[in-house]
């Protein structure tokens, strides 16, 4: 059982070091979600609250470097199929790549507010030669933010889940459970924009 820690401070136990690690990973493959989550464990008393958000941030940051660098591999002939598939490409693709140039922490921050746009406006941030460092500083400024968010609304629930919090897979239950919503809705959402560009440029609205 992961014996519960005071908020802000920092868990000692194997069995917390085993729950962060696994935090770290499923932060990787759905960063809001899973934060939510661990906000509320550490709402509950059962996690810390800084390893949490240093974790958000850190997955954020991880996260979206390996999207800028695919984008940076994305001149390679042989990875434009990838970048189409990706979102980056045609008329699409050239307006990102200006957005990305003058623009770039409207994008950023635009990104972090609608996760969908995420991938390939990092994408075109890389495959545009926008500098690493700029990129990077603006995507951790940006995820400093909505990872307190993410764990301030977590924290808000963390009271009413205390009576599951004493199972050390708790968060993992929840986080899954969270996830799931989160990708059905983004998949729904990306089908639903999708058809609609496409109708729109079938009546010659769109290029």
């Amino acid at each position: 059982m992961i014996r519960p820690v005071a908020r802000g401070g920092s868990g000692g136990s194997s069995d917390q070091v085993q729950a962060y690690l696994v935090l770290s990973v499923l932060m990787l493959l759905e960063g809001p979600a899973t934060t939510v989550a661990a906000g509320s464990m550490v709402g509950a008393g059962v996690l810390a609250l800084l390893p949490v958000w240093l974790l958000a941030v850190s997955a954020d940051v991880v996260g979206d470097s390996l999207l800028y660098a695919l984008g940076r591999s994305g001149r390679h002939r042989r990875m434009l199929p990838l970048l189409a598939r990706l979102g980056v490409s045609g008329a699409r693709a050239a307006r990102l790549l200006e957005d990305v140039r003058r623009r770039l922490p409207r994008v950023v921050v635009g990104a972090k507010l609608v996760d969908i746009g995420a991938v390939p406006a990092f994408l075109a941030a890389g495959l545009a030669g926008v500098p690493y460092r700029r990129f990077v500083g603006w995507v951790a400024l940006t995820s400093s933010a909505r990872a307190a968010v993410l764990v301030a609304l977590g924290l808000l629930a963390g009271p009413h889940i205390a009576g599951i919090a004493s199972s050390p897979w708790a968060f993992v239950s929840l986080s899954a459970a969270l996830g799931g919503c989160v990708l059905a809705v983004s998949l729904i959402a990306k089908k639903f924009i999708a058809k609609k560009s496409s109708s729109l440029r079938t009546r010659g609205v769109l290029p």
